[in-house]
């Protein structure tokens, strides 16, 4: 199901097709603090295994998500990005609205994310610190992707 949608001259998708691989794989292996160093055959395989979304002004990608999914009750949000130009602009509100108005995410019963720096973004979209974190648990077998 592609569904598309233009706000000020930026082109919102979840067509995979108008992905632009070199663009993400540079921005998550060389700009965002939690993919430094990924190699460009894991991004790619990433991509390969979510739902995607991109924003795109004159048919260069400028931003970026994916949603980690079972597509029946679990969601969750990860490597969104804007690049740097293009901040300030209302790309990563009207980007974050347009995945969470997505049909194919409604009635998901649990939908999470993980951020260092976006919490007042993301809290704009329902999401909140976790209410019960000693049920969560992790494994972590390392801290970027240069060390793995």
């Amino acid at each position: 199901m592609e569904i598309e949608k233009i706000v000020k001259d930026v082109l919102y998708s979840d067509n995979k097709d108008l992905l632009q691989l070199d663009v993400i794989h540079n921005y998550l292996s060389k700009e965002s603090y939690w993919a430094k160093g990924i190699s460009k055959e894991l991004v790619k395989r990433s991509i390969e295994g979510s739902f995607c979304f991109g924003a795109y002004r004159a048919n260069k990608q400028i931003a970026f998500a994916r949603v980690i999914t079972d597509n029946a009750s679990f969601g969750y949000l990860a490597d969104v990005f804007v690049l740097e130009e293009y901040r300030g602009k209302g790309v990563s509100k009207v980007l974050m609205k347009f995945i969470m108005d997505h049909k194919a995410l409604k009635g998901l019963r649990r939908f999470m994310l993980a951020t260092k720096d976006a919490h007042s973004l993301y809290e704009k979209f329902g999401f909140k610190a976790l209410a019960t974190p000693e049920r969560f648990m992790e494994i972590k077998p390392f801290e970027n992707y240069n060390n793995a």
